[in-house]
């Protein structure tokens, strides 16, 4: 039931109830202190009239209009499976009252403030009471704090124990209940209060408990949990079960005192097992790699502020079983490859839809735990001759060349600054005139060099920045050998451009975000855009076929039309292989941290070819087999 409906009928039994507040205080003291209480209540009453007119310099508490708690924001995969919670100090969700169970809502006015609806904002009675017991104390040793007072406190003055402060609290509560309603002020309340292990709000708290809902609650975990709120850390059922069954016995003792329940439901509730949940603040993410590449968009996006506080609810572009099969298959390879020598080595691996550009897999290493460094997005290597498809596209797009063209496999010089570049083929000697086709098939290096010089390396940073590789590079002679350093993440998205024909969108982890009332933050859906000629894509796509079916990536071959390239450099220290179905763009690298050689002899279609099948072949299980388009299908740019 809502509080309103709450209000309404206690209103009806208030005389025969016992809601009249502390009944009975003037029995014990023969009146007298009954007395004393009224006309201290009076002078505190008029006093606080008149000290809301001096305290000039109080918060205004009208900004509460459009108060916005802080919220813990959370991360979900593509399925809506939870990932990671990320917040402050404050881990909390917003609720509204109606998604607050009744039981809740009556056991935390029982505990704190059972004359809520029928006050403006401070008790007097329980005012007064709390100025003599404090008088006699000679200190501060009574609140007679309202649940408006309290919210106050919490939102604006500090936990000093000061008589000032208590005056402060109740002009501050005053004008609170001017300007919101009572519902307004219960449900900001219930969202705001601390309840212990760092959870703030219900919701939180409740599903941190009992590992629930809060409109879900039972009278017993209510009583529990509403017990909970003068000191959380100390009656926490986590910390003493005992401790806590006592707080619950006393706030159900007061809810049959007050006749908001009956006896009947007393008993039950104290009866009733108490199925504990986990604490749940400060827990480790299930994917580090994806939940942290998500947080460094959000910062980057909205600002760390709206990440630590802003509620946001983010979906993202990946299957949480998916990512842990391609975990699996880089912590299986990592030990496959220490046992061929390959000593300290590391493997990224980054998976991408063509289609969409949605990232589908996200592995920036063997192991988050032991290192937070994430290489497939932050790691810049040399892709070797993972690189060469970038130059023959650019060359298809003048129309001038085809995969069949002829270049010529032969030594060749260049002046480079005051002395002379010679470059080289990785086996050392020269082949003489072929196609484009076998000289990719076969990754040799004049050849695209020579193809590199003639259509201008400019042309080729150019391709490349469409792309979306934007690491640092120059037009040297040595750009068309990987002469550069780019990260797996813009490997995979390049390539995915090619087996999508030229067809682009952003590249992102991020399906979508809202904020805790289901507004919309953040929509992803993808908007290709065309950037890459069709024709010289779906040609560039059919040469790196040769590759897999003839050439160094046989490794790599699957039992499907597949395109993709080997990368090695100079003295071993990088090797990758990319590659393509018309569903799914893989990009995987090995290396070390300290950049030095992995082992002689290691190359991107020995080493790495067989972990991007084996991915492949499982990520693709079930998925029907696709064929690529044919270059034909697309008009050839004609010659400039």
């Amino acid at each position: 039931m809502s509080s309103r409906t709450f209000e309404e009928k206690q209103s009806q039994r208030r005389t025969s109830s016992g809601f009249e507040f502390l009944k009975g205080v003037g029995q014990i003291a023969g009146g007298t202190l009954l007395s004393i209480t009224m006309l201290a209540s009076s002078i505190v009453a008029g006093g606080l009239v008149g000290l809301a007119i001096s305290f000039r310099n109080l918060p205004d508490v009208r900004q509460l209009r459009n108060f916005l708690p802080s919220e813990t924001t959370y991360i979900y995969d593509i399925k809506g499976k939870l990932l990671a919670s990320l917040h402050g100090e404050a881990n909390r969700e917003v609720v509204p009252l109606d998604r607050i169970s009744p039981n809740l809502k009556r056991a935390v006015l029982a505990s704190e403030d059972s004359h809520f609806y029928y006050h403006h904002g401070i008790n007097p009675t329980g005012v007064g009471r709390a100025v003599i017991t404090n008088w006699l104390a000679g200190g501060v040793k009574e609140g007679g704090s309202t649940i408006t007072m309290q919210l106050v406190k919490n939102l604006f003055l500090s936990r000093r124990r000061e008589f000032t402060r208590k005056l402060a609290e109740g002009v501050l509560a005053i004008r609170l209940e001017q300007i919101l309603t009572k519902d307004q002020i219960l449900e900001m309340y219930l969202n705001q209060v601390y309840w212990g292990h760092n959870n703030y709000g219900v919701q939180t708290a409740a599903r941190s408990y009992f590992n629930k809902s809060a409109e879900n609650l039972t009278l017993g975990e209510s009583a529990m949990m509403a017990g909970l709120i003068q000191a959380p850390e100390e009656f926490s059922p986590f910390a003493s079960l005992k401790l806590a069954k006592q707080k619950q016995r006393e706030v159900l003792g007061r809810m049959l005192d007050l006749s908001w329940i009956t006896q009947q439901e007393h008993d039950d509730a104290l009866k009733q097992e108490i199925k504990l949940g986990r604490i749940r603040s400060f827990q480790g993410s299930a994917l580090p790699y994806i939940t942290n590449t998500v947080s460094q968009e959000l910062a980057k996006k909205f600002g760390r502020e709206a990440l630590l506080k802003g509620g946001m609810r983010v979906q993202t572009t990946v299957d949480a079983s998916f990512q842990t099969m391609a975990e699996d298959t880089v912590k299986k390879w990592h030990k496959t490859l220490l046992g061929k020598g390959l000593s300290k080595n590391q493997i990224a691996l980054v998976a991408i839809d063509p289609r969409t550009h949605f990232v589908k897999a996200l592995v920036g290493g063997v192991d988050a735990r032991t290192s937070e460094f994430n290489r497939a997005t932050q790691a810049q290597r040399q892709p070797g001759s993972s690189f060469k498809p970038f130059v023959y596209y650019a060359a298809f797009a003048t129309g001038k060349y085809a995969p069949d063209s002829t270049v010529i496999d032969s030594p060749v010089s260049y002046r480079d600054g005051s002395g002379w570049y010679f470059p080289r083929n990785y086996d050392g000697g020269f082949a003489g005139a072929m196609s484009i086709r076998t000289a990719l098939a076969q990754s040799r290096n004049i050849p695209v060099i020579k193809i590199g010089k003639t259509i201008g390396m400019n042309k080729v940073v150019e391709t490349c920045r469409i792309l979306g590789i934007n690491s640092p590079m120059e037009p040297v002679t040595s750009l068309p050998l990987g002469a550069i350093g780019v990260t797996p993440m813009e490997m995979a998205t390049a390539y995915a451009t090619f087996a999508n024909y030229g067809w682009q969108s952003q590249t992102t982890v991020i399906a979508r975000i809202t904020d805790s009332s289901n507004n919309v933050l953040l929509d992803n859906t993808p908007k290709p855009q065309r950037v890459l000629d069709p024709w010289a894509s779906a040609a560039t796509i059919d040469v790196m076929r040769s590759v897999m079916t003839d050439g160094t990536g046989k490794g790599a071959a699957i039992d499907r039309p597949s395109a993709g390239k080997t990368g090695t450099t100079s003295s071993e220290k990088d090797i990758w292989f990319v590659g393509t179905v018309p569903q799914l763009t893989t990009a995987v690298w090995v290396g070390r941290d300290d950049n030095r050689q992995l082992a002689s002899g290691a190359t991107g279609g020995g080493m790495v070819a067989p972990i991007w099948r084996e991915f492949m072949t499982k990520a693709l299980k079930g998925v029907p087999v696709e064929n690529f388009k044919p270059p034909s299908q697309f008009p050839r740019p004609k010659a400039n």
